[in-house]
């Protein structure tokens, strides 16, 4: 089966099991025979974790931001990786980074006359959120000729129109890397973005979870926050909100949930609402947030883990590299369809130009024609894609979106069913 979510994979690195579950069975830690089951740094990592929770237990509440000496971790994580500054005090840890970008949607939205500007094609979770909370979902597109890039004439325009009807534009979402459709933003197209949310005066939202997937050599991940400072922009110049979670990465340990967001930029009085938000729900899971931690301080050089966790992780986005160009290669050698590169994230997003007959049989039965498409396909061979048409397209064009997860090992057999379907549909309802 082609798994339509990473949401199934789990990858499993052991040092950031080993330190969870010392963490769940504290009372193991003083034991001798612990001393031969896990590693020296790891029961060094749990013991510094403990020490921190109140009453010492998984099971505890925390600080609705999330455990301070787990915030310091992430901050310094985020700084190490960026070469700027972070403050604890601006990260929320949340249930992954779903509950996150809810939380700010209900900040920002105060009618359907606010609206949010969104990439199309675009993950679901913003479209939906948008609408629970009664905002106005603002597209912009992105190019497909040109890799899936953000252009800013585009989202200039859009911007333009939406003001002309009324319609008060106050957040501008950027997904990079990309899902669905898996482009990796180059760094000059980050700075136009953070000069255009400067001069419009928009909160800019940077869907950042998949920034350790990135498979070409030619592209590398660069936080928005990163940039920004680069730019010359300081702490109070730019609304950024930067969303990072552990279900993705080469991690992936998305039942966890775990995540946060890196909240920069506001005002005191909109800091105190965002903070009476997180305090609404408590705190997020403590399992979640030692992930998250974990995730963004694993082990370094001189740790007894770092080999092996090196070595994990190098395997994992290898192989993921690997799957993406296979699937990218089957893609476009099939008739009509067309798949721009697998450059980052866990997804493909190949445009299929399906013959007359096939859109006219999908209209008889009341459906679209990428649906029409992907079901066909999933009763044929037990494939699973989701239709473009879940994500947002340009009217009129039929695209799919699908995974790069399945085992390496499974992978030629995928194709191998994908292509005599696909082969056998097109001649089925050949013009």
């Amino acid at each position: 089966m082609w798994l339509t979510s990473s949401s199934c994979v789990q990858l499993l690195i052991y040092f950031f099991i080993q330190v969870l579950a010392l963490c769940d069975h504290p009372s193991i830690l003083d034991k001798s025979e612990t001393q031969g089951l896990f590693s020296a740094d790891s029961i060094e990592r749990a013991f510094q974790i403990i020490d921190q929770i109140p009453g010492r237990a998984t099971g505890a509440y925390s600080h609705s931001q999330g455990i301070k000496g787990l915030r310091d971790q992430i901050a310094a994580g985020i700084e190490a990786r960026d070469g700027f500054p972070a403050d604890p005090n601006d990260i929320f840890l949340t249930d992954g980074a779903s509950p996150a970008v809810h939380m700010m949607m209900q900040l920002l939205i105060r009618s359907e006359k606010d609206g949010i500007l969104c990439p199309i094609p675009q993950y679901p979770l913003y479209s939906a959120s948008i609408a629970l909370h009664g905002g106005t979902l603002v597209p912009y597109y992105l190019d497909e000729e040109a890799g899936w890039g953000l252009e800013i004439s585009d989202l200039k325009n859009q911007l333009e129109t939406a003001r002309s009807k009324g319609v008060c534009v106050r957040a501008l979402v950027v997904i990079n890397p990309g899902n669905p459709t898996g482009q990796v933003l180059a760094e000059d197209n980050l700075k136009q973005i953070v000069e255009f949310c400067k001069k419009e005066g928009l909160v800019l939202l940077a869907d950042e979870v998949y920034q350790e997937n990135i498979y070409v050599p030619d592209k590398q991940f660069h936080s928005f926050k990163k940039v920004a400072r680069s730019m010359g922009y300081g702490e109070k110049d730019l609304s950024l909100v930067s969303f990072q979670s552990v279900s993705k990465g080469y991690y992936g340990e998305c039942g966890k949930r775990g995540g946060y967001m890196e909240v920069t930029g506001f005002s005191p009085e909109v800091r105190e609402q965002i903070y009476k938000m997180a305090s609404v729900n408590l705190c997020s899971n403590i399992s979640g947030q030692i992930l998250a931690s974990l995730v963004m301080n694993p082990p370094k050089v001189g740790d007894e883990s770092y080999e092996s966790y090196s070595a994990e992780k190098d395997a994992i986005l290898s192989s993921l590299a690997k799957r993406a160009q296979k699937l990218e290669e089957a893609l476009n050698s099939l008739e009509g369809v067309t798949c721009n590169r697998a450059e980052g994230a866990m997804y493909l997003f190949p445009r299929i130009r399906l013959p007359k007959k096939a859109i006219e049989a999908a209209e008889a039965v009341k459906t679209s024609a990428d649906t029409f498409y992907a079901r066909r396909l999933l009763n044929a061979t037990g494939v699973v894609v989701v239709p473009g048409s879940g994500f947002g397209q340009v009217p009129g064009t039929w695209h799919f979106r699908c995974t790069i997860l399945p085992q390496e090992d499974r992978i030629p057999a995928i194709v191998s069913r994908l292509t005599e379907f696909h082969q056998e549909f097109m001649d089925e309802f050949r013009d």
